[in-house]
Parts: C-alpha cells; sequence; structure tokens
C-alpha cells in the first residue's frame, strides 16, 4: 500500500507508481508540495496528540495474536457516568475542544450520484490525511459531529484532523444500499482529488458497515481508500475476495462484548478469519469488555488506530 510512512503518506516513494498504478501516480502528483509539510520518514506520529491521557484504552485484560487481538477493561459508572455530566448525552467539558468549531463546514456538493449533504471539519484542499465516518441506522452527518455524545469522542477525532493538517467528513446518504455506497464513493472521489496524496480511511459504525464492505468491493472506489475502522459493525465474507483485500488494506474492529446487534463472536470470527487467509494481514481488534453496541464508538482510541492505519506498508 502506499501508505503510510510519513515519507508514503507525501507520495515520495516514487516505486510505488508501478506497483500502485492510477492511486499512486495521483498521489505522487502533489509530492513536491506535501512533502514540504509531511514529518521525515522517522518522526512518528502522524496525529499530535490531544487529551491522550483522557482517551488512550484502560488495562488490557486479554492479548491475543501477537497483540493484533486485545480486550479492553470496560467500566459503565466509570466510562459513562463518570465521564459524562449528563450520561449518555453531555460530556463533561475537559473533553472536548469547542475551538474546532471555527474550522467546520456545512456543506452539500452535487456529485453524478446525486446531491450529498455533509459536515467537512478542517482542510478541504491541501488536506494531509482524509477520515470519513458513516453513521449507522436512524443517524445523520449530524451525529458524527457531536461535540458532547459518545464521550466527546467525535469531538477529539475533529480535533486531531484540525491539528494533524486533515480532512474529517460526516455525510448524510439515501441508503445502507448501492445507492448510499456511490454516493460516498462520489464524495471520497472529489475530496480525495482535491487533496492529492492524503490517505483515506473510512469509519463506519453499526450498519454504516455495510457501505464500508461495499466500497471495498468496488474496484475504483477501494483503490482511493487506504483503511477501514468497523465500529459495532457487522462482518462480510465477500471482503475475502475484494480488491481492498488483496490490496492488504488495514481494517480495525472495535467490538463491545455485549452487542446484542451484531454478537462479538461473529465478528471476532470474521477477524480470525481475515489473518487466517492472509497471514499477517495488517487488522486489528479491540473489544471492550461488557461493553454494548455504541461502546466502540464512545471508547475507540481514534489517535492509536489512525496512526496505525498510516504506518502500514
Amino acid at each position: 500500500m502506499m501508505a503510510q510512512s510519513a515519507r508514503q503518506v507525501a507520495g515520495c516513494d516514487r516505486a510505488g507508481a508501478t506497483r500502485h498504478g492510477l492511486r499512486a501516480v495521483r498521489r505522487i502528483a502533489a509530492a513536491a508540495l506535501l512533502c514540504v509539510i509531511v514529518l521525515p520518514a522517522s518522526a512518528e506520529p502522524v496525529l499530535p496528540p490531544v487529551k491522550d491521557r483522557l482517551f488512550s484504552y484502560g488495562k488490557v485484560l486479554a492479548s491475543e495474536d501477537g497483540g493484533a487481538y486485545r480486550l479492553i477493561d470496560y467500566d459503565e459508572m466509570r466510562d459513562i457516568n463518570g465521564r459524562d455530566e449528563i450520561p449518555e448525552r453531555r460530556v463533561r467539558s475537559d473533553y472536548v475542544s469547542l475551538d474546532v468549531r471555527r474550522s467546520q463546514q456545512d456543506l452539500a456538493l452535487q456529485t453524478e450520484a446525486g446531491r450529498v449533504t455533509h459536515v467537512a471539519v478542517g482542510r478541504t484542499e491541501k488536506a494531509r490525511v482524509i477520515v470519513v465516518f458513516l453513521h449507522g441506522q436512524g443517524g445523520s452527518r449530524k451525529l458524527g459531529v457531536d461535540d458532547f455524545t459518545f464521550g466527546g469522542n467525535f469531538n477529539r477525532v475533529k480535533k486531531l484532523l484540525v491539528d494533524g493538517g486533515g480532512l474529517y467528513l460526516s455525510p448524510d446518504f439515501s441508503n445502507f444500499g448501492p445507492k448510499g455506497a456511490s454516493e460516498i464513493a462520489a464524495l471520497v472521489q472529489h475530496y480525495a482529488a482535491r487533496s492529492p496524496g492524503a490517505p483515506v480511511v473510512l469509519a463506519c459504525g453499526s450498519m454504516g458497515g455495510q457501505l464500508c464492505w461495499l466500497l471495498a468491493r468496488a474496484r475504483e472506489t477501494s483503490a482511493d481508500i487506504d483503511g477501514y475502522m468497523l465500529l459495532g459493525s457487522m462482518w462480510d465474507e465477500a471482503f475475502l475476495s475484494s480488491p481492498a483485500f488483496r490490496a492488504r488494506r488495514p481494517v480495525f474492529f472495535g467490538h463491545g462484548t455485549r452487542d446484542t446487534v451484531f454478537p462479538v463472536e461473529r465478528q471476532k470470527a470474521f477477524f480470525e478469519t481475515i489473518r487466517k487467509a492472509a497471514p499477517g494481514y495488517p487488522a486489528r481488534f479491540v473489544a471492550f469488555d461488557g461493553g454494548t453496541h455504541g461502546t466502540p464508538i464512545r471508547m475507540s482510541d481514534w489517535r492509536e488506530t489512525l496512526n496505525w492505519i498510516f504506518s502500514i506498508e
């Protein structure tokens, strides 16, 4: 993958053009500019710290597969009631950075797939990285930019992207099928063209995972997407024959062990299938002990996960 040491994020690896075709050519075209602003290859991380003490994972209760799977300590009284002023509705003020709202815009993009309304936070051009959050059933573009719900985790990812010179997108879409997938593909294509060289990550919550998997199967779109995050979401056996799988795009799974919508056993089994089908495949699974369906959106460490995706070569 053209991915994600700082040198590669910048598109500076010209040998990659042969390996990765048009996507690499598009990225290399921006190298002269991006190599100036991106950290040198030896520098870590891509996204700088933002409230890491508050958002980093707690105690690791179990670890398997060389750390690719981790079971994380989770306690509702501590991680919801102790974190929120109003449980599940408003996080405490020290978890949020409201200055990020100055970089937030509510936009509409007219594409061949239709009109795509979305919230954009950060650089809409010349972004270093792009992260797209796709909501689940009953959600909207507003869910992914709500500063105070889900323990302030959406506020943190917005701040991470703004401080890191990136772009965060939270779109609406028509459905969780081909129509919705075509709208997201058009949105990704539009912003990828405005930020040549920027790696793109799709983060899909709950039913939004269906769009992640559809886009992973689409040859043209998968070439523009560098990684996937499945947060309390579903599995898709067809991924194993997809262009994204063949290109070894990294996949992160976050899941609560008491998820009654998508059972953790099924999702973990799918993760293990990926790892067995392609030894060393860049996939990670973080399970939250006692967590429910929404826990991964609240508790997943965006900075650790995104920097891991960007590090995959």
